[in-house]
């Protein structure tokens, strides 16, 4: 198994990490590793896919293309 030294750490990110694994009752490298692997583990988002999951619920929605117009008049609405 790897052993990892992190040089430099901020007090304050170090004390927020102490912290976290104190609530959770953890020590502080097990904390690292559920930080590591969380963060690891998250699927970033594409853009490209959010485009396309966003024009297909439009489509399925029935809702009116967002134009010039339309947005000028939401971000107006109930302004006097």
């Amino acid at each position: 198994m790897a052993t990892l030294t992190i040089k430099g750490m901020p007090d304050e990110l170090y004390a927020r990490l102490k912290d976290r694994a104190t609530s959770e009752r953890r020590s502080i490298n097990s904390q690292v590793m559920v930080c590591l692997e969380r963060e690891l583990a998250s699927r970033r988002a594409d853009s490209r896919d959010i485009l396309k999951r966003a024009r297909a619920l439009r489509r399925e929605l029935d809702l009116p293309p967002l134009t010039e117009e339309f947005l000028r008049k939401a971000k107006n609405h109930g302004r006097s």
